[in-house]
């Protein structure tokens, strides 16, 4: 659901000129460029896994189908409890010391399951317990390099850093993660664990090699103390008082809960209507990540030749398609299709929206911006999932998908509206 920045203005396709802070040397922004998608790809490889063990790990000790979806659910439910109070502190202390504190979490979490499966003695609440500790982890992970970017890579190597990070994320969670998960399961619990470990541990050392400052500027010393409530408040204000973000976050909370819906109800779907077998099925859920990855390899090209705005409404269409093809047809190469198109537009969508927040959003709010815009996006993605299911309980599922595909089909009015050239430009 996870925006392309051309370092110049040339005919509507950049989102502004460079920034002082933006000039740095190229060759550091290049080996942190490298440095942070390794990072990304180590962290999301161990996440795939882990997200798929823990919920294994459930099965093994409760056939309550509550209790082993409770399970995951401790993975996603920080999002929404903790994101904005992590946000505070991402603008507040050293980010690279915060993702290290992150793999802290995640290795003490880890380190007492691997010696809980070792020893025989998993119960449901040491994962309900470890579930939440790796949840919290990951907003402060993922709060703290989405932040850092902006002082470790300069302005015109944003794009391929955020291109890359984004197509790490989507090998990691969508492919590698899972069918490595599964052979590492297969093997032992206990390896599969200990080698989530192992990864999370390696890729705290390599951040030992950034290069730059990844503080946000100190506040002045004799200003009046200001609560962690007026911070995020002041975070809240930041995002809704400027139209292109308060767009972004409007039309992304459409956009995720599209893909909460989609994802929660194709399964059944596909089973019932399309009448496929797990791996005709596999075809489709293969499209979606196959297009994610073709955007990763198209996303310059398109910026260059579109502009990034115009890549980034591509998303909008390819979404519409992706939810309306199985309202209106059965057929899996349809369904195959609009989940390729769906795939390859939120890769659009993510890498140009991600740069244009660092462009946009001030150094010392990228923290609470990055919180809040999430909480849009992870906030909507249970709720269209919710809706989905009644829909298609009073109405049929195709139905249901129609509904989605026409509140989809609305937003590239208000993105077309606001999210104008001249407001990209004048950034």
């Amino acid at each position: 659901m996870t925006t392309a920045v051309r370092e110049r203005t040339q005919t509507g396709r950049s989102f502004g000129a460079p920034t002082p802070r933006d000039r740095s040397p190229a060759d550091p922004g290049r080996r942190n460029t490298a440095l942070l998608v390794g990072f990304t790809a180590t962290t999301n490889l161990a996440d795939g896994v882990m997200k798929m063990a823990l919920p294994v790990l459930a099965t093994q000790l409760t056939g309550s189908p509550a209790q082993v979806t409770a399970v995951s659910l401790t993975l996603t439910l920080p999002w929404l409890l903790v994101a904005l109070h992590i946000g505070v502190l991402v603008d507040r202390f050293d980010r690279r010391r915060l993702l290290w504190g992150a793999n802290g979490m995640r290795l003490a979490a880890m380190g007492w399951l691997t010696a809980s499966a070792v020893t025989g003695a998993v119960t449901l609440g040491r994962l309900f317990c470890a579930g939440v500790i790796l949840g919290v982890a990951d907003v402060l992970a993922s709060t703290s390099a989405s932040a850092l970017v902006p002082a470790a890579v300069p302005a015109a190597g944003r794009e391929r850093a955020n291109t890359w990070m984004v197509g790490a994320e989507t090998v990691g969670q969508e492919f590698a993660g899972p069918f490595i998960g599964g052979l590492l399961l297969a093997s032992g619990t206990g390896l599969a664990l200990g080698l989530i470990s192992a990864s999370y541990a390696l890729a705290a050392l390599a951040l030992l090699l950034l290069v730059g400052r990844f503080r946000a500027d100190r506040p002045d010393p004799d200003a009046t103390p200001v609560s962690v409530n007026s911070r995020i408040a002041e975070g809240m204000r930041f995002l809704w008082r400027d139209e292109v973000l308060r767009t972004l976050s409007l039309v992304v909370a459409v956009l995720a809960a599209v893909w909460g819906a989609w994802l929660a109800l194709m399964p059944l779907y596909a089973k019932q209507a399309m009448e496929l077998g797990p791996q005709q099925y596999g075809i489709v859920l293969s499209a979606l990540g196959i297009g994610g990855l073709a955007g990763v390899v198209a996303v310059t090209w398109v910026n260059r030749l579109l502009s990034a705005r115009w890549a980034m409404f591509a998303d909008l269409i390819g979404t519409t398609a992706m939810v309306a093809l199985p309202a209106l047809t059965t057929n899996i190469w349809a369904v195959a299709a609009g989940a390729f198109l769906g795939g390859m537009g939120g890769t659009l969508w993510s890498v140009n929206s991600r740069t244009l927040a660092q462009r946009m959003v001030p150094d010392e709010m990228l923290g609470r911006y990055g919180a809040a815009a999430r909480l849009f996006s992870f906030g909507a993605m249970p709720l269209g999932a919710g809706l989905v299911g009644l829909l298609a309980e009073l109405g049929g599922m195709r139905l249901a998908f129609a509904v989605f595909a026409v509140a989809t089909a609305a937003t590239p009015v208000l993105f077309l509206r606001n999210v104008t050239r001249s407001a990209l430009e004048a950034r």
